[in-house]
Parts: structure tokens; C-alpha cells; sequence
């Protein structure tokens, strides 16, 4: 179980983000400038179907390209620049629009294992009596947030996926989603950030979890969790956390967020060793988690900001965002309480012992199944390899068998299923913690 989880952890390395679109257009001259990650386009990675350039079959053309000058980037994209033509649309009242391109600028970044940004800038002219715009691209280019910049009132904002093309929105302005509209765009954006993309989030959950699967131990810890990450996540939102940035800048020459990183994957591991030795909430653990939700919360931010939130409705989005990122919390909770749930009643007592031995048994064979399958409906669900979360469940199904099986010892469940898992969860966060300080 370890080494199947533990093999996960790369994932972070090269983590897919949104490219951000932004348009400008007056008296029939457009200019569009979007943020883009070159490498995996020219690599042809489809970025529509994982969560991380590593997981990617080609991910080794793609390391090869990130080693690669700027200008050497630029100069590829130059000549990529037909293809991406092609799967780039761009409509003036239904009609398409030719964009030349007008320069390509290759971001420096000092670290090779994190994503190195470019901005495509390209021009276009359209009617002049034209009403409304759409844009959209090929679904292998994977998210495109496209902003409507220069206009007098409520310019528009939206967030495109699966290659779908944008609603009309207005030339001069005025095509602004509603609260409503923006409320229900962002739930979606937060649930993505945890299943699937949040492995470190998911742990973190998961090590709540596994200290007691009873309700009163497990509803202190996620909603102490949940306050926590809530006032950080709308503190960064706001503009509030921006001096902590400055002060880390100014005098280590690094950013917060890669502080923040290596303890979210400290806290994971904390709370998974606490596992280990306590059977229930200790007088410190509360705080402690109080603690970790605020360093979560500010991880949250940061996948918000790429995204960024729309001027017109900054509350409903931020809220949005984080009732997706609940939602996705109390998913991850209730399959795996479903996953061990048999085995919890077995060890309270309940003489079910062989239809819970079979459910486990063949519940195993499919996780095993599906890992071997590897079907790709399941690849698009999970944005990477399945095994990547069948494996772990896999793993968990068997010592939930086992568990049945020697149901006469004393706390079976406990010794058995919670704390091999959190043994599992507190080496991936350790590793998480080396990989994002030393490596």
C-alpha cells in the first residue's frame, strides 16, 4: 500500500494549470494574450485528461523541452503555431475570426520542477458593427479562463473545459455572469482541487479519518479543519495574506507558497503518526488541526489565484470555490467510510462475518481489475492513471479482509486497517515533505 501511494507523490512535480486568456478589442482590432504552458503543447500532452505533466505518456518529451532555453521554446512555438491555429476559435458574431500571431515570451523560472509559463500575444481584426465574441479551443489544451479586458461595464469572465466554446458575450461589454451564474461555475472548480488533484488534501482527510471512524471525533476534526482553511482561503482572497508574500520575498527571495507546501505535507504526516498512538481526540489535537486548516487554507488560495476571481461577483465565486472544496472533503469521507464500513460493524460486534469476508474479497478482484483495465473512462475521471486510486483502495479492501478474519483480536479494525493506513499516509507526507524542501 505504501509503495503504491508513495508513487503518487510525483504528481506534484508538474501540476496542470489553468492557461488564462485575456481579450482586448476596439474599432475591429482584437488582441488576445493567453498564458499558456508551451512545453505541453508541443509535447502534444493532453492536458484535458490528467492532473500532472508527469502522469502523461510523453511526459519524458516533455521534461526534455523543459531543459530547453526560452528562446529556443519560442522559436519551436513559432513553428507550432499552424497547429495551435487550428484548434484556436475565435467568432465575431458567429463568423471566424483570423488571428496572426505577434510574438511568443517564455517566462524565466529559476526551478526546472515548476511550470514554466508563456504568453502567446496575437492579433485580429473583426466587423466593426460586430455584437459579440466567443472563443474556444481543442480539448487537449485543457483549461482556458477567458477574461474580456478595455470595456466600460461588467466585462465578461468564464471558465472553459472539455473544449467547449463560450456563450456569446457582448463586444462592448455587459455579458458579466450573473452571482448566480459565477456561484455555480466555481463549485465544480473547488471539487476538482480535491478529487482528483488534491492528493495531499485527500490525505490530510483521510488521516482525520482514520484516527477514529466514529462521528463525534471525526465531525471536531473536519469542522475545525473546515473553519480554519475558510478564514485563510477568503483572507488570501481578499488581499489580506498579500504582506506575508512580501515579507518571504523581500527576505529570503522565495515565495510563501513554497513554505506552505512542504508543511501541508508536515501536517499530513502528523496527524497520520498521532493515528498510530492515540485512539481518540487528544487536548492538544483540536489546535493542531485548527493549525494545519489555516496552512491548507492558504494552499486552496493559491489554485484560486490562477483562476482568479471576477470582479462583478467575488463573493459568490469565493464561496462557490469553497463549497466545492467541502463537497469534495465529505466525498473523500464517505467512500472510504462505505469502503470500510463492513469491517467497522464486524469489529462492533455484528455476526456478519462471512458475507463481509466475500464482499471484501470481491471488492479487491475489481480494484485489481480495474487497475490492470485501466479503462479510459475512469483515466478521464481521475485526470491520470487509475491505479493511482484503485491501488490504495486495493490495499485498503485487503486489510479489511484480514481485519475480518481475525475479528476476535482485540481492536482488529484499529490495529489492522487504521493504523497501517496511517502508516501509509505518514510515509507519503514525509516523502512530500523531502521532495518539496531537498529535492
Amino acid at each position: 500500500m505504501i509503495t503504491l501511494i508513495v508513487m503518487t507523490a510525483p504528481l506534484r512535480a508538474h501540476e496542470v494549470m489553468p492557461s488564462v486568456l485575456n481579450l482586448s478589442a476596439s474599432n475591429g482590432e482584437m488582441t488576445i494574450v493567453i498564458d499558456i504552458n508551451a512545453e505541453a503543447m508541443l509535447a502534444s500532452i493532453n492536458l484535458s485528461e490528467i492532473a500532472d505533466t508527469d502522469a502523461a505518456e510523453n511526459a519524458q518529451d516533455y521534461d526534455a523541452l523543459r531543459a530547453l532555453s526560452g528562446q529556443e521554446i519560442a522559436d519551436r512555438f513559432g513553428a507550432y503555431w499552424p497547429t495551435f491555429a487550428e484548434n484556436f476559435t475565435v467568432l465575431a458574431d458567429g463568423v471566424p475570426v483570423a488571428m496572426e500571431q505577434s510574438g511568443v515570451i517564455v517566462l524565466p523560472t529559476e526551478n526546472i520542477n515548476v511550470v514554466r509559463q508563456s504568453q502567446i500575444r496575437m492579433t485580429g481584426t473583426y466587423p466593426v458593427d460586430a455584437d459579440s465574441f466567443q472563443i474556444g479551443w481543442a480539448p487537449s489544451y485543457g483549461t482556458l479562463i477567458v477574461r474580456q479586458n478595455d470595456v466600460a461595464q461588467a466585462p465578461y469572465t468564464g471558465t472553459l473545459t472539455n473544449g467547449e466554446l463560450s456563450a456569446p458575450f457582448l463586444v462592448n461589454g455587459g455579458s458579466a455572469q450573473s452571482g448566480a451564474q459565477v456561484f455555480a461555475s466555481y463549485i465544480p472548480i473547488g471539487f476538482d482541487h480535491i478529487v482528483p488533484k488534491g492528493l495531499d488534501h485527500i490525505l490530510f482527510v483521510l488521516g482525520l479519518f482514520f484516527l477514529a471512524a466514529r462521528m463525534k471525533p471525526l465531525l471536531v476534526q473536519v469542522s475545525l479543519f473546515t473553519v480554519a482553511h475558510t478564514i485563510t482561503l477568503a483572507l488570501a482572497a481578499l488581499g489580506y495574506t498579500a504582506f506575508i508574500d512580501d515579507f518571504f520575498l523581500g527576505t529570503f527571495g522565495i515565495e510563501f507558497i513554497a513554505v506552505v507546501e512542504p508543511l501541508i505535507a508536515l501536517s499530513i504526516t502528523y496527524v497520520a503518526v498521532e493515528n498510530i498512538y492515540m485512539k481518540g481526540l487528544s487536548p492538544w489535537r483540536p489546535y493542531v488541526i485548527f493549525g494545519f486548516g489555516l496552512l491548507h487554507g492558504l494552499g486552496f488560495a493559491s489554485v484560486l489565484a490562477e483562476f482568479g476571481l471576477p470582479e462583478n461577483a467575488f463573493i459568490p465565486a469565493l464561496i462557490g470555490f469553497n463549497i466545492g472544496v467541502e463537497v469534495g472533503q465529505l466525498a473523500v469521507i464517505a467512500v472510504m467510510f462505505l469502503c470500510v464500513w463492513q469491517a467497522l460493524r464486524i469489529d462492533r460486534g455484528k455476526n456478519e462475518v462471512t458475507q463481509g469476508f466475500a464482499l471484501y474479497v470481491v471488492l479487491f478482484i475489481a480494484a485489481i481489475a480495474l487497475m490492470a483495465l485501466n479503462p479510459a473512462p475512469l483515466q478521464t475521471l481521475t485526470e491520470g492513471p487509475v491505479w493511482v486510486f484503485a491501488g490504495p483502495l486495493a490495499a485498503v479492501f485487503a486489510l479489511c479482509a484480514v481485519s475480518i478474519r481475525l475479528r476476535d483480536r482485540v481492536d482488529a479494525y484499529r490495529h489492522l486497517v487504521a493504523v497501517p493506513a496511517s502508516v501509509a499516509i505518514a510515509t507519503v507526507g514525509a516523502y512530500w515533505f523531502v521532495e518539496r524542501v531537498f529535492l
